[in-house]
């Protein structure tokens, strides 16, 4: 386990008073000191290895808060590669020293989009001071003087002690990732030393069990998890074991999957994240991935933010969507936060194998023929030998230990008669009663319940159906538009041209007028009224179209 010695000016940064617990920062999951009056919300990004997106995430992010009117600042703490100015089209941003830092001489500059501000910082490591582990307690001192709505942090590939404090105690914490071998064992390492850090914090005081961690730390292999080390705690000494245990809840990062370019890469973040809640114990909660596009690194070389220079781009509505994840995450959290937090410790206290052979293939005692068979699909594909969302997480003898535990569930639950059995035997007090899944609590589910709220509002007999609105209607039931092209046999790009409004993109409009219903009919909509609207509005864009023509 990781050390530092950095140490924290008491009650500065912290709502714990001296001589508490913690003199220093307080931990995940309790009040820390980015809460003010104008709550303030603190998002940090990082996690992952060099180039993966997270500076593109950060920048657009900062673009998409500040156009819905909010006072928004971006922080470039990434000392050793600073860019964000670049991505801003800022040229010569001022020097940021550690010196002005500490003394609060580091002003936030104006970008060229309204209501943004940036705070950079360049170091250059054959000249500059080096660099103290203690600086995340005067960039937190910074955040905590802010007066604004939202703060992005945006931390590098990084993975220090001050790295791993900015991140733990930001509001929402954000670890990017591509699909690719190394970039996904940089993210699982990433979680780790989250959770290294989050246990260090939590004995910072004691120095004997402190050692006593690092000992076991230092003893276990390559592959170990957290509930590896955990368990090997336990052989030692139950209350730092159950200590250990109690840090696991309070390490909730959220992942983005960057740069995917086919269909099976839209699958990591879920498996990724349901790996990380098995055999890590970590909530990694998906919040999206971002798409391989031309407009990224064009607008990059143009030196814009994606939002601004190219908005109606795959990758800029992908953006879009993290950023309504988030905003749905944050309102959530702000309604139920009690029971949130009580829903983690009840997730990290389960055991890391699954109960049931429904867990093993992640189903409900409900599932048909057919959902068992996707779901096996699913998993066989997951824990796979070189499956990417395993990898630095299974070791191989593991991973065929679940690979054998899935082709059990896979011939039990698809045998009525074993299946029966196997309920009986399972389920003695109520064999017959059908447990249904979990209720989803991360960013995805927030999405959807702050989705249907907008649209009970805005859905009525008067409703102008718009391609946006669609598309809306669609998000908010959680469906894809492969599942609508599935159903109805409409292509994908026609699809895709409907919500987009490419009049260039249609076939002719007795077909649209006909795909439209259709799609109505999938999302329970009025088939004639969406029709009768869309297709008015259709009309309305070519005529404005052919007047700026002859115009």
């Amino acid at each position: 386990m990781s050390s530092s010695g950095e140490s924290y000016p008491p009650s500065r940064f912290s709502t714990l008073p001296p001589g508490s617990a913690d003199d220093g920062l307080a931990l995940p999951g309790e009040a820390h000191s980015f809460s003010t009056s104008r709550s303030r919300r603190v998002i940090a990004v990082g996690g992952g290895r060099g180039g993966v997106g997270k500076a593109t995430l950060a920048v657009n992010l900062g673009v998409y808060f500040a156009q819905l009117g909010r006072d928004v600042i971006i922080i470039d703490t990434d000392a050793y590669s600073p860019g964000l100015h670049a991505a801003l089209g800022i040229e010569a941003p001022p020097l940021v020293t550690r010196e002005d830092i500490e003394e609060g001489k580091a002003e936030p500059i104006a970008t060229t989009v309204p209501g943004l501000r940036l705070v950079p910082t360049a170091y250059d490591p054959m000249t500059a001071t080096p660099l103290r582990p203690s600086r995340a307690a005067y960039w937190m001192k910074m955040i905590q003087e802010l007066d604004v709505d939202y703060v992005i942090v945006s931390l590098g590939a990084a993975t220090g002690s001050s790295t791993l404090d900015l991140f733990l105690h930001a509001d929402v914490g954000i670890c990017v990732t591509t699909p690719e071998p190394l970039a996904v064992e940089h993210a699982y390492r990433f979680c780790r030393a989250l959770y290294q850090r989050t246990l260090r914090r939590a004995l910072m005081k004691e120095r004997f069990k402190v050692r006593l961690v690092e000992k076991v730390a230092a003893s276990l292999p390559a592959l170990a998890t957290p509930r590896d080390f955990i368990m090997e705690v336990k052989r030692f000494d139950e209350g730092v074991a159950s200590l250990a245990a109690a840090q696991l809840p309070r390490v909730t990062p959220h992942l983005v999957v960057s740069q995917t370019r086919h269909r099976s890469d839209l699958e990591l973040g879920p498996a990724m994240s349901a790996v990380s809640q098995r055999f890590l114990g970590i909530s990694l909660d998906y919040l999206g991935h971002i798409e391989h596009d031309d407009a990224v690194w064009l607008t990059a070389r143009r030196r814009q933010p994606l939002l601004i220079d190219s908005p109606t781009s795959k990758s800029a509505r992908n953006l879009e969507r993290v950023a309504r994840r988030i905003l749905a995450l944050l309102a959530a959290r702000d309604s139920r936060p009690a029971e949130a937090h009580a829903r983690a410790l009840a997730a990290a206290a389960k055991g890391a194998a699954p109960a049931t052979l429904y867990e093993a293939l992640g189903l409900a005692r409900t599932a048909a023929d057919d959902e068992i068979r996707r779901a096996y699909k699913r998993q066989r594909e997951t824990y796979r030998e070189g499956s990417l969302p395993v990898v630095s997480v299974l070791s191989p003898a593991v991973l065929q230990k679940e690979q054998a535990r899935i082709e059990e569930a896979h011939d039990t639950l698809l045998d009525p008669v074993r299946r029966r059995a196997y309920d009986l035997s399972t389920y003695p007090d109520d064999p017959r009663t059908p447990l249904g899944p979990a209720r989803a609590e991360n960013a995805a589910a927030a999405e959807l319940a702050m989705l249907q709220a907008e649209l009970a509002r805005e859905i009525n007999a008067e409703t102008q159906f718009s391609g946006a609105l669609l598309r809306k209607v669609r998000e908010s039931q959680g469906v894809e538009l492969t599942d609508i092209s599935q159903r109805t046999k409409i292509s994908l790009a026609h699809l895709q041209a409907i919500e987009n409004e490419s009049m260039g993109d249609l076939p002719a409009s007795v077909y649209v007028q006909g795909f439209i219903q259709e799609i109505a009919k999938y999302l329970r909509l009025d088939p004639a009224q969406v029709a009768k609207t869309y297709m008015r509005r259709l009309r309305e864009i070519s005529a404005g179209t052919r007047a700026k023509q002859h115009g």
